[in-house]
C-alpha cells in the first residue's frame, strides 16, 4: 500500500483541501465563537479557539498528505511548522498578531530563497515544479523563479497592509477572496512567458502539491 501511494500526486481538489482546509476550519471556529458582539473578551477567545483548531487542522492536513501520497512537500512542512510556532505564540500570549504575521514570514522566506537563487543563476523552483513544466528552458526557470520571488514580496506587503488597517475577520476572509485570486491571476499571467521559453503543452496537467504557497 505504501509503495502505491508514494508515487501518487494530489488531484486539484485534494490539493485545495490540503492547502485551504485548515484555513476554513479556522474561519468556521472563529465565527462560531466570536458571536458578533464585538466584545474584546469574546474576540480574544474566538481567536484562541480558532488558532487551536487551525493548528490541529494543519497537522491533520500534513498527516493526510503523508498517508495519501507517501510524502510531504517542503513547502507544506514549512507552512505547518510556522503555523504551529506562531499559533502557539498566539494562544500563549492571547495576541492574534502572531498568527497574522505567519504569512508574511512565509512569503519573505520564499522570496529571499528564490531571488538569491536567481541572482546566483540557480532556479530553485525547478527542484519542486519540474514535472509540471516539462520542456521549460533554463532561462524560463530563472525568469519564473525571479517573478515568483517578486510576487511573494508583493503578497507580504498586502498581508502587512491588511494586518495594519483591517479587522481580524476581514484579514481572515482576505485569505480566500484576495490572496487566492491574486495568486491564480499571477499564475495565469506567467503562461505567455512559459510558452515563449519552451513549455510543453501536449496535454493538460493537474496542479501539483509542490506549488508556490498562496498563504
Amino acid at each position: 500500500m505504501t509503495g502505491e501511494r508514494s508515487g501518487r500526486r494530489p488531484s486539484g481538489c485534494l490539493n485545495i483541501l490540503v492547502d485551504y482546509g485548515p484555513l476554513l476550519v479556522f474561519l468556521g471556529v472563529y465565527k462560531l465563537y466570536s458571536g458578533g458582539d464585538g466584545g474584546t473578551v469574546a474576540e480574544v477567545a474566538a481567536v484562541v479557539r480558532g488558532t487551536l483548531a487551525f493548528m490541529v487542522a494543519a497537522l491533520a492536513a500534513l498527516a493526510f498528505s503523508r498517508w495519501r501520497f507517501g510524502r510531504v512537500s517542503p513547502m507544506l512542512w514549512l507552512s505547518t511548522g510556522l503555523i504551529v510556532v506562531f499559533g502557539a505564540l498566539t494562544v500563549w500570549l492571547r495576541d492574534e498578531r502572531f498568527i497574522q504575521l505567519k504569512p508574511t514570514v512565509i512569503y519573505l522566506l520564499f522570496a529571499a530563497a528564490l531571488l538569491i537563487g536567481w541572482w546566483r543563476g540557480k532556479a530553485l523552483l525547478k527542484i519542486l515544479l519540474e514535472a509540471a513544466f516539462e520542456g521549460l528552458s533554463a532561462k524560463g526557470w530563472l525568469t519564473l523563479s525571479r517573478n515568483w520571488g517578486v510576487f511573494f514580496i508583493v503578497l507580504a506587503g498586502v498581508n502587512e497592509g491588511l494586518r495594519a488597517f483591517a479587522s481580524f475577520e476581514t484579514w481572515l476572509w482576505a485569505k480566500l477572496w484576495v490572496f487566492l485570486p491574486l495568486s491564480l491571476a499571477f499564475t495565469v499571467s506567467q503562461m505567455p512567458m512559459l510558452l515563449r521559453h519552451g513549455l510543453a503543452v501536449d496535454e493538460p496537467r493537474e496542479p501539483l502539491e509542490d506549488q508556490p504557497p498562496t498563504g
